[in-house]
């Protein structure tokens, strides 16, 4: 009986902690994103992309998006349809 027990609440704490990173789908953005990207940027963007998660790298001044995959989620380049980067500034040379 105690095993059943704690088995049940051990699955209940993986489940709960599984919620957590659920997208609820709200479309608001996390802090530290851009809440209203520009036309412009909207329209090369490629369409695999997540926009609804979009920040500025401050590193290179390029557009990331967050890509939730399978095992990790991370920051990815924001790329045109033809793979190039989306930036705010010209590369530094």
């Amino acid at each position: 009986m105690k095993l059943s027990i704690g088995l049940a609440g051990g699955a209940v704490l993986l489940l709960a902690s599984c919620a957590a990173g659920v997208n609820d789908g709200s479309g608001t953005a996390a802090p530290g994103h851009i809440t209203k990207l520009s036309d412009y940027v909207l329209s090369v963007a490629a369409p695999y992309q997540d926009l609804t998660a979009v920040r500025i790298d401050p590193t290179d001044g390029c557009y990331v998006y967050r890509y939730q995959g399978p095992v990790e989620t991370t920051y990815l380049p924001l790329r045109t349809t033809g793979g190039n980067p989306i930036c705010t500034r010209a590369p530094d040379a």
